[in-house]
Formats: structure tokens, C-alpha cells, sequence
């Protein structure tokens, strides 16, 4: 099974939990500080929602699909090198209170998308040196992660 994810940087994180609970009728899978994804059956999707900054509307920070395995990941990086986009690829990576692995592409807006396995649930998480966890490897220096200390 794979499905789409839309990550949103929010700036009232309850109220977007709140409402993103009633809309789709279902609570979040995996709660952190913050951090909140709804894993929502119909349709299928993976809603991630990262605590932005206050003053800052919710904007996109990134879409991505979800995949069942590293061998999925591996088969979408070669398909899309071969289709002639730039990829980037990240394994073992510590993002949004998991282990990964995914690839990095951008559409032709300069829109991020990544390709991913969740490897294992982490509670709680130290960001990667080298992780441009919930964020797009290009512009990885400019964006910090949502949770000081934390992932995602």
C-alpha cells in the first residue's frame, strides 16, 4: 500500500488538530511536541502537520508518498533518475519521530516531494546532523526544524 502525503506548517497546531480531526473524522496517529500526522483510510492519506510560527499563515512545507519498503524507495529513485529528475537521496535519515529512507524531487514550481519508508516508530527523537528532516533538501540551511531540539 502506498499513499500521499501533504505536510503543512501551521501556526496554531491544536486548532489545525482540531479541525483536521473533525474533517476527517479520525484523531492523530502520532502526536508529538510539535508534531501531529493523521494516517486517514479515506481517502488515503498521510496529513502531517508540523507547529510553524505564529504570525505565518499554514503554507505547504513539503508532499511526499509513503511506500511499504526500502525496496519501494530504491525502485522510485531509479525510475525517476531515469525519467531525468534530480534526486536526493536520504537513508537511515531521523525525521518526524522515525527512522526513513526517502528520495527528494521537485516539481516544476520548485515544489518538494519525497518518497519514503517509515523503518521504525521513535518516540522521541534528536534531528540528524545531517537530516533535512520535514524539510526540503535544497533549502535545508534556511528552515529550521519545527521542535527545538526535536524533529518535526
Amino acid at each position: 500500500m502506498s499513499r500521499v502525503q501533504l505536510a503543512l506548517r501551521v501556526a496554531d497546531l491544536d486548532a489545525s488538530i482540531a479541525f483536521y480531526s473533525k474533517l476527517f473524522g479520525t484523531e492523530p496517529a502520532k502526536l508529538r511536541d510539535g508534531y501531529a500526522n493523521f494516517a486517514i483510510a479515506e481517502p488515503p492519506l498521510k496529513l502531517v502537520l508540523i507547529e510553524g510560527t505564529a504570525e505565518e499563515a499554514t503554507r505547504l512545507d513539503h508532499l511526499g508518498v509513503e511506500v511499504d519498503t526500502t525496496e519501494s524507495v530504491h525502485a522510485a529513485t531509479t525510475r525517476l533518475r531515469e525519467a531525468g529528475l534530480a534526486t536526493t537521496e536520504e537513508n537511515d535519515t531521523a525525521c518526524c519521530y522515525a527512522l526513513q529512507d526517502k528520495v527528494w524531487v521537485h516539481g516544476p514550481g520548485q515544489e518538494p516531494w519525497e518518497v519514503y519508508v517509515v523503518k521504525a516508530d521513535v518516540g522521541t527523537l534528536t534531528k540528524q546532523q545531517s537530516s533535512t528532516c520535514c524539510t526540503d533538501p535544497a533549502t535545508a540551511d534556511t528552515k529550521e526544524p519545527a521542535a527545538e531540539g526535536g524533529c518535526c
